[in-house]
């Protein structure tokens, strides 16, 4: 699998050019795509076609990991004759939101096939999707996404938004690519916040192996540099702090 970063930065990016939460999976030709933050609508566009993704999956109901569903859907029912239509995966209530924020109801069915998330396996496509709730807002999940063909490969691992490491123990197998949000940098997580920082993230890697460890979703402010050290000082594998068009092989 091909995994290229679309959206890496946090509910209020900095650097110009930046969009937040959005990852895209590709295998055998077929693309999935990982959250759809502010910003992601274009940069997914201008990289590949968006009406040949097989599924959207969305972690969890916050705005910057969901909300350019709203330009999406204005691409597929306004630029192709017939519509087009995208199946996307997602907790319960996103099609509310997405109607209360239009004050128009059926503004999402009108080109989005939502159906709800939840807790366990799915194939979609050539990918096989294991779920798990995880510790954040309301339904809150992570996701490990593997060749349908060969689950127990090498696979990817996305965090979400993800407030207790322990929720993503059961996902993660030695040799995964772990994509995981370290919003707090190198910490502490403020009381409340259901975040994790880099010590967690070091934690998390050193117990459970991954070949890899990703860092996204960094808030301003944050050292990159300190952050990255502290995750290697748990974790002796590769560490990188994801980037808007960075590309990896899973």
């Amino acid at each position: 699998m091909d995994l290229t970063v679309i959206g890496s930065g946090a509910a209020y990016p900095d650097v110009p050019g930046t969009a937040s939460s959005s990852y895209l999976v590709e295998l055998d030709g077929e693309l999935l795509l990982l959250d759809m933050g502010q910003g992601a609508f274009a940069g997914l566009a201008g990289r590949t076609e968006p009406a040949d993704l097989v599924a959207i999956v969305v972690s969890h109901l916050h705005p910057d990991h969901f909300v350019d569903l709203v330009a999406l859907r204005h691409y597929l029912l306004y630029e192709w004759e017939p519509p087009r239509r995208v199946r996307i995966l997602a907790p319960a209530g996103l099609a509310s939101r997405l109607d209360g924020l239009a004050g128009e109801p059926g503004f999402t069915a009108a080109a989005l096939d939502v159906e709800d998330r939840a807790e366990g396996r799915l194939v979609v496509g050539p990918f096989a999707l294991e779920t798990r709730r995880v510790t954040h807002a309301g339904e809150s999940f992570a996701v490990r996404v593997s060749p349908a063909a060969e689950p127990a490969a090498p696979s990817l691992v996305f965090s979400g938004d993800c407030g207790r490491l322990e929720d993503l123990v059961p996902l993660v197998r030695p040799g995964d690519t772990l994509l995981a949000e370290v919003s707090f940098g190198p910490g502490p997580v403020p009381v409340g916040a259901l975040h994790l920082d880099a010590p967690a993230v070091g934690a998390l890697a050193a117990a459970t192996r991954p070949s890899r460890v990703l860092l996204t979703h960094l808030q301003m402010r944050r050292d990159a540099a300190r952050t990255v050290g502290m995750v290697r000082e748990r974790f002796d594998g590769p560490v990188d702090l994801a980037r808007d068009g960075a590309r990896y092989r899973v």
